[in-house]
């Protein structure tokens, strides 16, 4: 009986419990493969275009920059991926922003620098930003933004320092900018805080409200400087030039009548030389004649009376001057 029961051939009600045991296990195992395979396949990660990605292993950064496309990583939690928006700019506002203003929100010292003649003056400057080397930014620092504030802030107050107050309400605020951004973006990358500045813009310059008043004055004072300067600029270079062309006119109008006095004169010395060569030749007849075309031009001039001489006409009944006896030849 022992024997039979242990034997394979004589236990029928065994192998067919064996036979129904086998599927579940196999299903099972088909189960752990797939799950295992979407756990190796949850590895695959894209990056888009506008985007850059970091990967750690168990918090050590293995890939620093992975570039956009699609890329494998080990699955969580043995590699995490993180994705950024490198293009995209970020905006970070020192001394209040617009909104605070409006609703009377205002932060005096956040926004008070002091210029190198002593003056002080409140400024709002607008920070814009982007992701330059993406584990730095996530990893160097535990707040990215204060960091560059604080950049920002030390290079614009050094500037400032610097600087005078007119000129930094009026010709040397571009020149501030650009200096700042330099500086600070030196400062930032020292500080391995992953960040390009784009640009740094003074927005609002004004002086503190106790003195808005006095500088207001000043201002205008500097804009009627201004105006009145380029009005005299403007009335100089209208009358110069008309100036210099009148005296050329003059010039050359002088030139002219130099040049027709000379021509006039030369004219009448060569018609005196001819004059002279025929009166030596019949000095009778030419002096006849000069004495005609003299009277010819003379007496149209004059007022004159002609009489006989042989009459008895009283001439001192004519007014002195006013006609000249002429006796007729």
């Amino acid at each position: 009986m022992r024997e039979a029961f242990d034997s394979p051939v004589s236990s029928p009600v065994l192998m067919q419990t064996e036979a129904t045991a086998a599927p579940p296990m196999s299903a099972r195992r088909r189960i752990m493969i797939g799950i295992a395979a979407l756990w190796i396949l949850s590895g695959i990660f894209l990056v888009q275009p506008d985007q850059q990605a970091v990967v750690t292993r168990f918090g050590a950064v293995t890939e620093p920059r992975v570039l956009p496309g699609i890329h494998y990583a080990l699955p969580w939690p043995i590699d995490r991926v993180t994705k950024l928006k490198v293009q995209q700019l970020q905006r970070l506002v020192i001394g209040g922003d617009i909104a605070d203003s409006v609703v009377g929100r205002s932060n005096p010292l956040a926004s008070q620098f002091i210029t190198g003649d002593q003056n002080i003056i409140n400024m709002r400057v607008v920070v814009q930003y982007s992701v330059g080397v993406p584990s730095e930014y996530l990893f160097s620092n535990m707040d990215v933004s204060k960091t560059i504030q604080a950049a920002v802030e030390a290079e614009l107050a050094r500037r400032i320092a610097h600087s005078g107050v007119d000129a930094v309400l009026t010709t040397e605020k571009v020149a501030i900018q650009d200096e700042t951004l330099a500086a600070a973006q030196k400062r930032i990358n020292d500080y391995h805080a992953g960040v390009i500045l784009s640009t740094v813009n003074i927005e609002n310059v004004t002086p503190p409200a106790e003195a808005a008043d006095t500088f207001r004055d000043v201002t205008n004072a500097r804009a009627d400087t201004t105006r009145i300067v380029n009005e005299a600029e403007g009335y100089a270079n209208d009358l110069i030039p008309r100036a210099r062309g009148e005296a050329q006119q003059f010039l050359e109008s002088a030139e002219a009548y130099k040049l027709s006095k000379v021509n006039q004169a030369a004219g009448d010395a060569a018609r005196f030389n001819q004059i002279a060569a025929e009166y030596s030749k019949a000095s009778e007849v030419t002096g006849h004649r000069l004495y005609v075309e003299a009277m010819e031009q003379i007496l149209p001039k004059i007022k004159k009376m002609i009489v006989d001489p042989n009459s008895n006409l009283d001439l001192t009944i004519l007014r002195k001057g006013d006609a000249a006896p002429v006796k007729k030849p």
